[in-house]
């Protein structure tokens, strides 16, 4: 049985993890919205324009009123500023399982911060009662598996030609990764 506490701070070493806020839109469109490293292994398209951004953001806090909504701003403590987020979809309540969904300014890539914000965000969902965490990324963007492994995911299957690569215009594979509550 699910807590269905939703989105709730979590504070890590260096990361606050929190709801975002209209204010957030300046810093997720320059760190995330606008980022074209980020754009190629994600299925949205760059943001045309910090509206977009704003668009996007309202959508988010709209839906905090839903305690099975999970979705975080990662903000750096050391300078306040948002430079990504990390949510679940894919969710059921029933089976107690989501899929883990996050982007990180490619600023910030190498440095540890997904990992961090990954783990953090396991440890609340199986608080939570989640049993079953999943997550997936392009075979192009093998950091984001390191990044899983460094979690505590496990390696499950590969999805062939699930996604298209927008740079190439070829099939991708996925490549699922979970972790268990047990």
């Amino acid at each position: 049985m699910l807590k269905n506490r939703g989105t709730e701070l979590i504070e890590t070493e260096r990361l606050i993890l929190r709801r975002f806020v209209p204010e957030d839109a300046k810093n997720f469109y320059d760190n995330v919205g606008s980022d074209f490293e980020v754009a190629k292994y994600v299925i949205w398209d760059v943001h045309k324009n910090i509206d977009v951004t704003k668009k996007l953001l309202e959508k988010w806090i709209a839906s905090y009123d839903d305690p099975n909504k999970y979705k975080w701003a990662i903000e750096l403590k050391e300078n306040k500023e948002v430079v990504g987020s990390i949510d679940c979809v894919n969710l059921s309540v029933k089976y107690a399982t989501c899929e883990v969904g996050y982007v990180l300014s490619s600023k910030y890539w190498n440095k540890g911060y997904m990992t961090e914000t990954l783990k953090a965000v396991i440890g609340y969902l199986f608080e939570e009662g989640f049993k079953t965490i999943y997550a997936e990324y392009m075979s192009l963007n093998p950091a984001s598996g390191r990044v899983m492994e460094k979690a505590g995911m496990k390696y499950e299957g590969t999805l062939k030609r699930r996604i298209i690569d927008k740079v190439s215009g070829k099939y991708d594979d996925l490549l699922s990764y979970s972790i268990f509550n047990e």
